[in-house]
């Protein structure tokens, strides 16, 4: 088992969408996910995200991995 962090990781979906001027619901239609799975990303409440749906959120957001997701230690 890996061990335990401290940290958390952010999430920066809702900066990106309004950069883009772009929904939720609109970006889990270009993306091929529900809605609801991806307010539980946004929200940060996401335990886990396949590469191929970061992948996807990049291409659909001309963004890199770092740009949606940040480390932070507490």
């Amino acid at each position: 088992m890996p061990p335990r962090t401290t940290g958390t990781i952010r999430v920066g979906l809702d900066a990106l969408l309004a950069e883009r001027g772009m929904t939720v619901t609109e970006l889990a239609r270009r993306v091929g996910i529900t809605h609801a799975n991806l307010s539980v990303l946004k929200n940060g409440h996401a335990r886990a995200i396949r590469f191929s749906t970061l992948a996807a959120l990049c291409e659909e957001l001309d963004c890199q991995p770092g740009d949606l997701m940040a480390y932070r230690s507490d």
